[in-house]
């Protein structure tokens, strides 16, 4: 996303389990309702492990009930499991199935519990289909911006981060399950549906409407999916190792954006010589109305712009396919993880492209401190869920990677940039897997000083 101390204490294997959706029952046979994430204590959902979405959607805005959704889920049973939550914010269903059974539901906030009419036993594999229809909702974050299901001035568009897709899909929303996809939606005449991964197929009814089917091959969690509706300009490439390219572009943004997103290549090609191989099977962009959304968004395989991107904030979020849509945080206490490795990326693009190098840039930010607001808390410590976007997770996460680098010089650096993209890629990680790979990776360097002072430490460190 862009915006407009020591290790961590040992956990018990029961909390690990939590925040790994593989487990977290009750007692009682029933999946838990939430995986304990310290800043958003209800996503996610305990008792099972998503392997796939399966989403057909019709969007009809002018009537009352302009989006009906059909969800297929595929998951595993981590336990014996005789109900388990879906995370759901509004919308009606209609009906419910477990392994083509109906099912009894109950809702309760975003918690829509299910209740198979027969156990379900641990390892074992089903399918849930929820039929749904509604007006969705947009949620405000605690920090004021919004996600969810936001209307734009020619259809919608559904952003996830944090806490958003349930707002347009019932399911596991928690970035610790990440499953693949296939999202198929039909929208009205003259109207053009963009989603994640790949276009499969793209035909037009006798009535003009529209119905588009995405396919997602590489884990995503749900915070990365999304659905762009509206007006586009469409333009489809291949990079000169053959990467699909797919960029849709609002009208009113194609002369401002072409400049920057005629770049694309060019940044793709240095983000994979720095980062290593790219981890998904195309790559692209969305560029909507400016004032459609407050924020850039790194969905997965294209990005999203509200408005002309300029070339920083491209960089930015096509890195974050790396950090954060491949290697994806456990908690949203890792964001850092995220905002600091994208940040850093548009410091090194300065670097290698005659700007301030990446030392220059710590160097101003030390002496500034950013209006004092990088140094308000420790970047893998966010004092709240509304401070999980602010200043200390982008801009001090970076300064921790430059750290790194004066630590181990830029040859090590760089194994550790690309070492960390592949040890972990399409997966999970959190902070305590990051510093320790960090000292497997520079055996002999103290890295204790920058874990303490920079990455746990509160307020300005005493030497830069």
């Amino acid at each position: 996303m862009s915006r407009s101390a020591p290790l961590l204490p040992m956990v018990t294997a029961c909390a690990l389990a939590l925040v790994l959706t593989a487990c977290g029952g009750t007692g009682d046979g029933r999946g838990s309702a939430g995986v304990g994430d310290p800043y958003f204590p209800q996503a996610g959902n305990g008792g099972y492990d998503v392997s796939h979405y399966a989403l057909n959607l019709e969007y009809a805005p002018e009537t009352p009930t302009p989006l009906t959704g059909t969800a297929t889920i595929t998951a595993r049973a981590g336990q014996n499991l005789s109900a388990f939550d879906l995370d759901l914010k509004g919308m009606q269903v209609k009906s419910l199935t477990v392994q083509g059974r109906k099912a009894r539901w109950t809702r309760r906030g975003q918690e829509l519990t299910v209740r198979p009419s027969a156990a379900l036993a641990e390892g074992e594999t089903f399918r849930t289909t929820v039929r749904y229809s509604g007006t969705p909702g947009t949620i405000t974050d605690p920090d004021g911006s919004q996600e969810g299901w936001l209307p734009t001035a020619d259809g919608a568009l559904a952003l996830g981060e944090p806490t958003g897709s349930m707002a347009w899909f019932p399911g596991n929303d928690h970035p610790s399950d990440k499953a693949t996809y296939d999202i198929t939606v039909t929208v009205p005449k003259g109207l053009r549906a963009v989603s994640n991964g790949e276009l499969r197929t793209e035909t037009t009814t006798g009535a003009g409407r529209t119905t588009s089917t995405w396919r997602t091959t590489q884990p995503m969690a749900t915070y990365l999916a999304t659905v762009a509706i509206g007006h586009y300009d469409i333009t489809r490439t291949t990079l000169s190792n053959g990467l699909p390219v797919y960029v849709a572009v609002d009208p009113h943004e194609a002369a401002a954006s072409s400049k920057v997103l005629a770049r694309l290549p060019e940044i793709m090609e240095w983000e994979e010589y720095n980062f290593g191989p790219y981890p998904f099977s195309s790559t692209g962009a969305i560029v909507d109305r400016r004032g459609d959304a407050g924020y850039a968004l790194e969905t997965q395989n294209r990005p999203f712009f509200p408005g002309a991107p300029d070339t920083a904030t491209l960089v930015h979020e096509l890195a974050h396919q790396w950090y954060g849509d491949s290697v994806t945080p456990k908690t949203w206490r890792d964001m850092w993880l995220n905002e600091g490795f994208a940040t850093y990326a548009e410091w090194l693009w300065s670097e290698d492209h005659d700007g301030d190098t990446a030392q220059q840039t710590f160097d101003a930010l030390y002496r500034s401190g950013g209006d004092a607001d990088v140094w308000a808390f420790p970047p893998a410590e966010p004092t709240s869920a509304a401070h999980i976007s602010d200043s200390p997770v982008y801009e001090r996460g970076a300064m921790v990677l430059h750290k790194i680098r004066r630590t181990v010089g830029d040859a090590r650096f760089y194994d550790i940039l690309q070492g960390w993209a592949a040890a972990h890629r399409h997966g999970n990680a959190d902070t305590a897997d990051f510093t320790a790979y960090v000292e497997r990776m520079a055996p002999g360097k103290d890295f204790s000083g920058i874990w303490k002072d920079w990455l746990y430490g509160d307020g300005k460190p005493a030497h830069p």
